[in-house]
């Protein structure tokens, strides 16, 4: 994702320095070797020297190494997250871009099924609705990648998808350029997705992500119709909980009906009762019971398989939901996220006390969530999976 926040934290990993590529597992063949031995299988698979001459003079790239090795961490609450992607400038212009776009924004609900505030949204956070795609050298990122030792079939395999998209025609290697990890495109595709859902939707006869937004929009809900979009149904909804709410089920897969939310004391964020309805819904409790509360359905699920962030993900749909017309969340009053000092030592703590809450880095995923659940049950708190500063010093006190 190519948000402001992101680029910032980018900047700070590449402010550390450079990086040399890991090439332990090649023997000591030199990168120049090692991209003739590529360029010959490419060659072998069909791919023609027309657009293998896109390899030409490739060296390294110690900047994609070095934002490799030092990927920033940041663990914010999703209420600090949400603030700064979904700022009121960008939700003011993503409103504008659903007006501007509208009869390609119907069309693609005709055609895929995927409303057009949820494609719009994704649209959104990875390139500020095509403002900036990315300037690195996508061939150049993934060769990096591929040659470097530490994820080379993955980036192999996106290098040869990248070829191959030069190959069938839908981009010119100056074209080429996205993320730092080979993304491409105003929807942020891999290269491998990018040949298996990218669609030609203005008739050009290019698949062109970059360039074409009929393309770019067409192809995400495309993707997301692959996950399995469900048609007509909801993604997300903010709501109310009650003290009634039995907190241990909250978690974004664990769906009941909507009839059994409202009667354990969900109700919607105007205070009205939810429909007695067998819709499956999962509540979302970002910050705990005192904080934003959300009820997800399955197409929420397809958010998360986007990007596996909670923080994006939930933020994503939540921005969906404010295209689609929804008013701004009821923020609540729960306690500040965990400094990642404290985060880490909670989860040391946890580790210690056999709550498996899995590698302390001081960043609130869902493995430290179910440890924290855990964890709050055993202390007789209500297990919420937020973690706060009452839990950690039971942790210390060990009762």
């Amino acid at each position: 994702m190519r948000t402001l926040l992101f680029a910032i934290l980018a900047a700070l990993a590449l402010a550390a320095g450079p990086a040399s590529a890991d090439d332990s597992c090649r023997a000591g063949q030199s990168f120049a070797s090692w991209l003739a031995e590529l360029r010959a299988e490419a060659a072998a698979r069909g791919i023609s020297q027309r657009a293998l001459a896109a390899l030409d003079g490739l060296a390294p790239d110690e900047r994609v190494l070095g934002l490799d090795r030092r990927q920033p961490s940041l663990s914010l609450s999703f209420l600090d997250f949400a603030d700064r992607v979904i700022s009121a400038d960008r939700l003011r212009r993503g409103q504008a871009a659903l007006a501007r776009d509208a009869r390609t924004f119907a069309r693609i609900e005709r055609d895929f099924g995927v409303p057009g505030p949820v494609v719009a949204a994704f649209w959104g956070l990875e390139t500020d609705f095509g403002g900036f795609t990315g300037d690195f050298s996508s061939l150049r990122s993934l060769a990096t990648l591929a040659y470097d030792c530490r994820r080379p079939d993955q980036f192999r395999g996106e290098l040869m998808a990248a070829l191959m998209i030069l190959d069938r025609g839908d981009l010119r290697p100056a074209e080429m350029k996205g993320a730092w990890a080979g993304e491409l495109g105003q929807v942020q595709f891999a290269p491998s997705n990018y040949l298996r859902y990218a669609v030609d939707y203005d008739g050009d006869g290019r698949r062109d992500l970059v360039g074409s937004v009929p393309d770019a929009l067409a192809s995400a809900a495309n993707y997301l119709r692959h996950l399995g979009w469900r048609a007509g149904e909801p993604w997300l909804e903010e709501v109310r909980v009650g003290e009634t709410v039995p907190w241990a089920e909250a978690a974004r897969e664990n769906f009941r009906p909507r009839s059994f939310w409202a009667r354990a004391g969900v109700s919607r964020a105007d205070g009205s009762a939810l429909p007695a309805e067998a819709l499956p819904a999962a509540l979302i409790l970002p910050m705990g019971r005192h904080g934003p509360a959300f009820l997800g359905t399955r197409n929420f699920l397809l958010f998360w398989e986007w990007n596996q962030s909670s923080n994006y993900s939930l933020a994503a749909a939540y921005f969906a939901t404010r295209l689609a017309g929804a008013p701004p969340l009821r923020r609540g009053d729960a306690s500040p996220i965990l400094a990642a000092a404290k985060m880490r030592e909670l989860q040391e703590r946890l580790n210690r006390a056999g709550y498996d809450a899995g590698l302390a880095d001081g960043r609130l995923g869902e493995i430290t969530r179910a440890a924290v659940k855990r964890a709050q049950a055993a202390f007789g708190l209500a297990p919420d999976g937020y973690p706060t500063a009452e839990l950690l010093d039971r942790l210390r006190q060990g009762r």
